[in-house]
């Protein structure tokens, strides 16, 4: 027991805890979150993650944390309960541990999982929480709270320490346990995605990291892809993006026709290789004649839809795309700041946005369909977005095993003649100043998405062994 109380040390400086409830029981579970049909059409056929669930705790005829006598066996049936109950698409393989020996025996039972959760029931004051994070796997180490906290805090903080793949949970909120468990998920997800590059070379450092299959796409095939397309389908399309958009402003009925088409190519290749997401070098691929069309409307579709079309070949961005519509159910927007000191705004500038910005069971916002803005050709959308909406800001980089971070309120959509069709502006939390440090580090592309996700991004960055750096 290196540098930890005794058990009766750690009794002699704390009172037992009197009642015999069961934790679980009295903890807030209403309004949990639900898989989206992004998180469940992403992950069709993909076979349900693996967590090995490790329930710690000792005996319950010593004096003990929360009490002599407390129902372990209780607590830890309403444990599996909840989980079971919010987290259907999971396989749990729950396993009690008592002693050191346990841990041991689970880590040499050769079972294959993909993760695993630490719930202390309770203290054992022994090595079990430390023997499985070191393990190497994704770990969410979890508190039954007054019962096995002192050993959660002294293990959790050991095990970050050391740099291991560990994230916590210490709440009241069952809902807190669910998102953890959405983040072992994700990871998991990833790992048996596929996203298509077009027109670019792919990053194999993001497939080292996460798993992830990034396929080479060359122009010639999603050319082909495009001569083969069903026309009465991107006709339907067509039909639907100018039934719906709220005017059409530069593009003729056959560049939107065009667009259409190109999106039913782009899905036609995404189901050949069933990929979840498609980036494209769309500048190169329209302005070499490579394209008939820009992809932009296609992307706002996919991104509308629950899947992954992401600009300019940019693998970074797509796949934080791919690991945010995991995890939350909600599309990204890829942008090329600018910022306004005088205004404490940054505004995120791009010609393709989603209009479903919370997601595919979410409302959708107007747009319009405008011209690509640099060279005024072809079809693209501005999305008129949410405002007065808290944004999350962000970029994985696989190479560097770091996410950039920022966040801010929506303020306004931009409506000036001036650069991309999309300018969404965003009054800036912290400081505007810091936030001009890092673009020659990181490059002009964020990726924005609509919600307060700080905590899940820093949960996640914790499990796949990312250091997130603030910004702003």
């Amino acid at each position: 027991m290196d540098n930890k109380l005794s058990r009766r040390e750690f009794l002699g400086k704390c009172s037992a805890y009197a009642g015999g409830m069961t934790i679980v029981s009295s903890l807030n579970v209403s309004g949990f979150t639900k898989n989206s049909k992004a998180f469940s059409s992403l992950s069709k056929n993909m076979g349900k993650t693996r967590i090995q669930v490790v329930l710690a705790h000792p005996s319950s005829k010593e004096p003990c944390w929360p009490n002599i006598g407390y129902d372990f066996e209780g607590n830890k049936a309403e444990f599996m309960n909840n989980l079971h109950k919010y987290c259907p698409d999971v396989e749990f393989l729950p396993v009690t541990a008592r002693r050191d020996e346990d841990a041991v025996k689970i880590l040499q039972s050769g079972t294959p999982v993909d993760s695993y959760i630490v719930y202390l029931s309770g203290c054992l004051w022994g090595n079990v929480p430390e023997a499985i994070a070191e393990a190497g796997k994704p770990t969410v180490m979890i508190d039954n709270l007054f019962a096995g906290s002192g050993e959660f805090l002294t293990s959790y903080a050991r095990v970050r320490r050391q740099g291991l793949p560990v994230a916590a949970v210490s709440s009241s909120d069952f809902q807190d346990v669910v998102q953890a468990v959405q983040s072992l998920d994700c990871l998991k997800k990833l790992s048996n995605s596929t996203v298509l590059v077009v027109g670019g070379n792919p990053d194999k450092r993001i497939g080292d990291v996460f798993g992830t299959e990034m396929r080479g796409i060359d122009f010639a095939e999603i050319t082909d892809a495009y001569k083969k397309a069903n026309k009465i389908s991107a006709q339907k399309w067509a039909d639907q993006w100018m039934k719906t958009t709220a005017k059409i402003i530069e593009p003729t009925q056959a560049d939107i026709i065009k667009s259409a088409i190109l999106y039913v190519a782009m899905t036609d290749l995404m189901k050949k290789y069933n990929a979840q997401a498609i980036t494209v070098n769309c500048l190169g691929g329209f302005y070499g004649g490579h394209m008939p069309a820009y992809p932009c409307l296609g992307f706002m579709q996919l991104n509308n839809d629950g899947h992954v079309g992401a600009c300019e070949a940019d693998q970074r961005s797509t796949i934080t795309m791919l690991l945010m519509a995991y995890l939350t159910g909600r599309p990204g927007f890829i942008s090329d700041p600018v910022i306004d000191t005088a205004k404490n705004q940054i505004i995120y500038a791009h010609c393709v946005a989603p209009t479903k910005v919370f997601g595919p069971d979410g409302p959708s916002n107007p747009f319009h369909i405008r011209s690509h803005s640099e060279d005024r050709k072809g079809a693209c959308d501005r999305s008129l977005m949410p405002l007065g909406e808290m944004t999350t800001t962000i970029e994985f980089d696989a190479g560097k095993k770091q996410v950039i971070f920022h966040q801010g309120k929506t303020v306004e959509n931009v409506d000036l003649d001036l650069a991309c069709r999309n300018k969404l502006a965003v009054e800036v939390e912290g400081d505007i100043y810091k936030l001009l440090n890092y673009w020659d580090q990181w490059g002009w592309h964020r990726v924005t998405f609509y919600g307060d996700f700080k905590r899940r991004i820093y949960q996640i960055a914790q499990l796949a062994g990312f250091e997130v750096v603030e910004e702003a």
